[in-house]
């Protein structure tokens, strides 16, 4: 290899990787940086987050998450294998060995710097049954399209969806639109366990009222399958639900067999540890990013693992810089996220209470009810706020917000004080834009802001 132009290798052609990939391209040329990727899929650069959205209809064709094809890619003189996977790292040789999929052939290639890309795997737990045809996990554009394969060639139209995180209740409404009668199975006491089960009951009576039939507390212990070999039934120990197709939204977990066979170091999640620029903790010339990291909670103090497009692209954009030869630092999250059902719209960032105690942090929570809107305008609908927030000090800890219209994106705000490390009686003082279609005089997070402060004192 020559001694003035310098190989990059990344693994993993989705979000994190070609970010990396895109931006270490726009610091350095192809004669200074030769860039090598491997992406095992058919598809590079798509919204995995959009997949629910697709199969439900509402995004009309496939393609449409695609933010970036493998040609584009080349284009910029980023070599991009398609349908090739990585299957051994030989860190200190400072080579990939990489499997062509479709030739079968094995090949070795070197590397001056390597990016480690490879995402999440669905959670698919070893159940009788559960490798059955018409069972789906949904992760990549192919899951996707395989899922859509089995709708259109399946004439039941039960379905049951196990979980009920934010794949499993995404992925229940998609369903519902497509015309399928379904149950979600579900083994928290409410569905979305990333919010409080207070708040997560909402949920439940929101997917009710869609139709979907809500199983809570329950644990599946195997799928049934028919004469022809398909999935028939989810069982339970208490019961049985027919099933002419089962979508798994049991979560996610870190893909990281390649970095753990290779000695690269791990956290408790499973996840990559690297340090603020992305380089994994030890190693100055690996960087790893998206799903298969854990990242800084800056709220607890603690590391975590979040499978979210918003941090794979930022973790990219970092990457790439520093590969690049610039400077770029990832500090880390407070834990927000978005979903709805329907028209119901879900938020949550920072801590929930389970979180807060497991941090080790004393706390008071408020909840309110107010208005998208002012009272009086037309249009205004209810949303709950909950508020966590540190006892004595009263430094915001948590938000989560379930309502209508106008209810979701409002967690931003609470967002950026978590990051600011804001009080609660700080927040009351935010400039927040007010008019009568937007917002009431008292924007509903500053309402659970006073109504924290009121309870931080009262718990001196």
């Amino acid at each position: 290899m020559s001694s003035t132009r310098e190989r990059l290798v990344i693994i993993g052609g989705d979000a994190a990787g070609m970010s990396a990939a895109s931006q270490a391209r726009r610091l350095k040329g192809p004669d200074e940086l030769e860039i090598v990727a491997f992406e095992r899929g058919h598809f590079t650069s798509y919204s995995a987050c959009g997949i629910p959205y697709w199969v439900g209809g509402d995004v009309p064709e496939r393609d449409d998450l695609v933010a970036r094809s493998p040609e584009q890619h080349r284009e910029r003189a980023i070599d991009l294998r398609m349908r090739t996977e990585a299957v051994r790292l030989d860190v200190p040789g400072r080579r990939v060995l990489a499997r062509d999929l479709d030739a079968g052939e094995e090949y070795w290639t070197s590397y001056d710097k390597l990016v480690i890309a490879t995402g999440a795997r669905p959670v698919r737990p070893p159940l009788p049954g559960i490798d059955a045809p018409g069972v789906h996990g949904v992760q990549t554009l192919g899951d996707g399209q395989a899922l859509l394969d089995t709708l259109a060639g399946t004439s039941g139209r039960r379905a049951v969806v196990i979980g009920a995180g934010y794949i499993g209740v995404e992925m229940a409404e998609a369903l519902i639109k497509r015309g399928y009668e379904v149950t979600v199975v579900n083994r928290g006491k409410e569905p979305m366990a990333t919010l409080d089960p207070d708040m997560g009951c909402l949920v439940h009576d929101a997917m009710t009222g869609l139709g979907i039939t809500m199983v809570n507390g329950a644990e599946v212990t195997k799928i049934l399958t028919g004469d022809d070999g398909r999935v028939a039934a989810v069982a339970t120990e208490d019961a049985e639900y027919p099933a002419d197709v089962v979508v798994l939204g049991i979560g996610v977990r870190p893909e990281t067999t390649l970095a753990r066979e290779a000695g690269l170091p791990l956290g408790a999640y499973g996840g990559l540890l690297t340090d603020l620029a992305m380089r994994v903790r030890g190693y100055d010339d690996i960087w790893a990013g998206g799903d298969c990291v854990e990242v800084l909670d800056l709220v607890s103090g603690r590391e975590r693992h979040i499978a979210l497009g918003t941090h794979a692209n930022k973790h990219g954009q970092v990457i790439g810089s520093n590969a690049g030869g610039g400077y770029a630092t990832f500090p880390g999250v407070v834990g927000t996220a978005v979903s709805k059902v329907c028209d119901l719209e879900i938020a949550r960032t920072g801590l929930r209470e389970k979180d807060a105690r497991a941090a080790g942090l004393r706390f008071v929570t408020v909840t309110i009810e107010s208005t998208s809107r002012a009272g009086y305008y037309p249009g205004a609908a209810l949303m709950t706020v909950k508020m966590l927030a540190e006892r004595r000090t009263g430094r915001l800890l948590g938000v989560q917000i379930v309502g209508r219209e106008g209810a979701g994106k409002r967690v931003d705000v609470a967002a950026v004080a978590l990051t600011a490390q804001m009080t609660v009686e700080q927040m009351t003082a935010l400039d927040l834009g007010y008019a009568p279609p937007f917002s009431p005089v008292w924007d509903p997070v500053l309402v659970a802001a006073r109504k924290a402060v009121a309870a931080v004192r009262s718990d001196r």
